[in-house]
């Protein structure tokens, strides 16, 4: 009987597999080929699993600190007074120019005195008359020849006399507007020949010492200011003043949440000038902290501001921190123990409770 190909074909494969497996020769994929050869992905796996992640830490150890509060405002002067005229008339001198120094009583304007003085010769005319009147009268009536009544009606018009004279010489006396407050003068001043109507301004005085500091201070920080506080002042213009803290609001500003402060600035000379920039800085008491190089803060899942550290068991615990201000070469945070080991680099690849292998920075961080 003749066998297929087929047949031939498939004995021959079937005693070549039997030949090799008698050889003994086995590959398993997956598996190296020689004992130096990269392990497969599993093994890879397995060990990258064991090995505990780097980090960089850095000990740091919390020093004094001599906290000072910033407050940034301008400058207000002590009173600025606009000096209004109480009559209508026409300005006819102006003793003092713009810019100019005056004490107070000092004379501004010099208005048309017009009838005035006449009125007041009129007055005091009618008021003699009146007294006349009234002694006669009087004297009339201890003996018995006038009515009480008619006493009575004498010393009215004589009080209307008297009244009506203080009145004259008081529109007299608006004729000269005077300064009720020492200090500059502020330009405009009103040009002689103007008229000036009742509540029209002849002049502004600024009285500019003492000169006074405003700034807002946030909610946070009011607890920390005192009436009478030390304070230092730095205008923008690259002055320096030393004064101390003399108003605080009771009420916080219901859209900012801040607090008004005012710190008295001497200033006889009048170096600092009304609503320049200023910067206020009072000092606190000293408090330990931490001066850290802002790059190794993070963020915890809540959202807090903080910094990951490491435990005595090589366990990663996340602090959170307050920032409490900013130099050149850092910044101070307080929240974290006194002696504390965080991590610098790798601190947002971990997670809080997360064993992981320090190594020591050799350069310090920033303290």
């Amino acid at each position: 009987m003749r066998l297929k190909f087929s047949y031939i074909l498939a004995l021959g494969l079937a005693a070549g597999i039997g030949a090799w497996m008698y050889s003994g020769t086995v590959v398993i994929g997956g598996r190296a080929d020689s004992p130096n050869a990269t392990p497969p992905p599993a093994e890879r796996q397995d060990a990258s699993t064991d090995a505990l992640f780097r980090v960089k830490v850095a000990h740091l150890t919390a020093t004094e600190r001599k906290a000072v509060l910033d407050i940034r405002g301008r400058t207000e002067a002590h009173a600025k007074v606009q000096v209004r005229s109480e009559t209508a008339a026409r300005v006819i001198e102006r003793p003092a120019k713009e810019g100019s120094r005056i004490a107070a009583g000092d004379i501004l304007c010099v208005l048309d005195k017009g009838t005035r003085e006449a009125s007041v010769l009129e007055a005091k005319a009618m008021l003699a008359q009146a007294e006349l009147d009234h002694s006669a009268a009087t004297q009339l009536s201890t003996k018995g020849f006038t009515a009480q009544t008619r006493v009575a009606a004498v010393q009215a018009s004589l009080d209307a006399a008297r009244a009506r004279v203080e009145e004259v010489e008081l529109e007299l006396d608006r004729t000269i507007i005077r300064s009720p407050i020492g200090g500059i003068i502020e330009s405009p001043m009103a040009n002689i020949g103007a008229r000036l109507n009742i509540g029209d301004t002849c002049a502004t005085v600024v009285d500019t010492d003492p000169m006074t500091a405003i700034g807002q201070v946030s909610e946070v920080d009011i607890a920390k200011v005192s009436v009478g506080m030390a304070a230092e002042v730095e205008l923008i213009t690259g002055q320096t003043f030393d004064g101390v803290v003399r108003y605080i609001s009771p009420a916080a500003h219901p859209d900012t949440r801040t607090f008004r402060i005012e710190v008295e600035v001497p200033n006889p000379d009048g170096i600092a000038r009304d609503g320049v920039t200023a910067l206020t800085r009072l000092p606190l008491a000293s408090e330990k902290a931490h001066k850290i190089s802002p790059a190794i803060l993070t963020l915890n899942d809540a959202g807090q501001v903080g910094l990951r550290a490491v435990g005595d068991n090589n366990t990663t615990e996340f602090f959170p921190v307050t920032v409490l201000g900013g130099e050149q070469d850092g910044v101070w945070v307080g929240g974290l123990p006194e002696s504390v080991t965080v991590i610098t680099v790798g601190q947002d690849y971990v997670t809080d409770g997360q064993m992981v292998e320090p190594v020591l920075e050799t350069a310090e961080v920033a303290q």
